[in-house]
């Protein structure tokens, strides 16, 4: 699986770079979020731009970062998501779980301004 993860002070941004999110990459995913998401950072941002495709596999790879950080308040910012990945979010109706944002940039300028204030 290919992804790379960067930091921008304590905001992880993980972006997976494969084209499917689903049972085939989903178990790695969820190996490295159950790393990442640890109670010191302010968000995890998930660059999804490049995933064409999603599958119930790849919902509860998300979900678990979902439920690894929300007892600390910690939001997961969805970034890039395709219509065809975002329509499997409302279906399941998990939509309401999670921040979308268009790009990486949107997401950052809107995650600095909350914790500034």
């Amino acid at each position: 699986m290919k992804f790379t993860v960067d930091h921008d002070d304590n905001i992880v941004i993980f972006t997976l770079k494969e084209s499917r999110l689903d049972s085939s990459t989903a178990p790695d995913v969820k190996a490295e979020l159950l790393i990442l998401c640890q109670p010191t950072i302010s968000a995890l941002v998930m660059d999804l731009s490049r995933v064409d495709y999603a599958d119930s596999s790849g919902l509860s790879a998300l979900l678990l970062a979902y439920r690894q950080l929300r007892d600390h308040k910690i939001p997961v910012v969805l970034v890039g998501v395709r219509e065809t990945v975002r329509n499997l979010f409302r279906i399941s109706q998990m939509e309401w779980l999670f921040e979308f944002y268009p790009s990486r940039e949107a997401a950052l300028q809107q995650l600095q301004t909350s914790s500034s204030q």
